[in-house]
């Protein structure tokens, strides 16, 4: 009889392919969102619009056999919207509670800087802790439980950019960028069928996707690649251009993403390599940069892709 332990590098590889069917020629993409899952995280896609941000989530989500809502975020919406709300039943005479679409195993948080600080706010106990409190009465989310947010970095009519308290609380920010000739050859071909609202097959049940990230977590980290990663961190705190560095939770997401990633290549150990390719998505995000005239004005991309370069990779 199978064993979740024997398949799980089966599993992993038909969840890159079943989202592979709907992304086209973003390999890269897909594997991070599927490290952001494993290591039980948040991810945050953002781009400009057009290029598949929601159609990756949506992918992601559909891949799992799992309980899916999808919220689209809009500046009227309310806290109640998200969390849901207490109405009162003339039956029971008395207030019952409704869960809102917060309560699902994969939430879709689309276009998340639509909407007010107050209703993103909502989210903060939820990503966390994996609980959200109303009227003084805690209810627990299921597992896994991950928010898929998206969102456009280049208008900002009509947008409240996410705190640094919420950013901190996404495991990584990835991008989708524009597909090469092929993979938007293959796009148009799936439209001249009609086959552009395809969704991608369900592949892995929620104990499934506790197993993978329960096992994920067995990954080994040398001693000198944990002390590697704080000091990739210490020097985003002291670097002259940051203005706030990565905090413990980034560090925290950095080691959990690198296990993920190794898993995800079929090893049971990290490598330098898994480190320096997720610093940025992990990282970026988490930096408050100073501002231009401080000093010569480079973005956080810039600075980290630096700070990597002067970092002693250990042997």
């Amino acid at each position: 009889m199978e064993t979740l332990e024997t398949t799980a590098k089966d599993k992993i590889f038909t969840l890159r392919e079943s989202i592979g069917t709907v992304i086209k020629g973003k390999r890269e993409t897909i594997d991070l969102a599927i490290v952001a899952l494993l290591a039980e995280g948040h991810l945050l896609i953002e781009d400009v619009p057009g290029v598949g941000k929601t159609t990756l989530g949506h992918a992601l989500a559909r891949s799992l056999d799992c309980m899916f809502h999808r919220i689209q975020f809009t500046s009227d919406l309310l806290p109640s919207d998200v969390l849901g709300v207490s109405v009162y039943s003339p039956k029971r005479n008395e207030f019952e509670f409704k869960p809102g679409p917060i309560f699902a195993n994969i939430v879709l948080a689309d276009e998340i800087n639509r909407t007010t600080p107050k209703t993103q706010s909502a989210l903060l106990e939820a990503m966390n802790e994996g609980q959200v409190t109303i009227e003084n009465v805690t209810y627990k989310l299921p597992r896994p439980f991950m928010v898929l947010a998206t969102q456009n970095p280049i208008e900002h009519h009509g947008t409240y950019p996410l705190p640094e308290s919420q950013l901190d609380r996404f495991l990584m920010r990835i991008e989708v960028g524009y597909p090469d000739a092929a993979a938007e050859k293959a796009i148009l071909k799936r439209y001249s069928k009609s086959e552009h609202q395809r969704s991608a097959e369900p592949v892995l049940s929620p104990t499934e996707v506790l197993f993978l990230q329960d096992e994920s977590r067995k990954v080994h980290v040398e001693e000198a690649l944990v002390d590697y990663i704080i000091s990739l961190v210490n020097q985003t705190r002291r670097h002259a251009e940051i203005e706030l560095g990565v905090s413990p939770r980034g560090t925290a997401a950095l080691f959990r993403a690198a296990q993920s990633l190794a898993m995800l290549d079929g090893r049971s150990f990290v490598i330098p390599d898994d480190v320096k390719k997720l610093v940025r998505p992990v990282f970026e995000h988490r930096l408050a940069m100073m501002r231009a005239g401080t000093r010569t004005h480079r973005d956080a991309k810039t600075v980290l892709q630096e700070i990597i370069d002067h970092t002693a990779v250990p042997a």
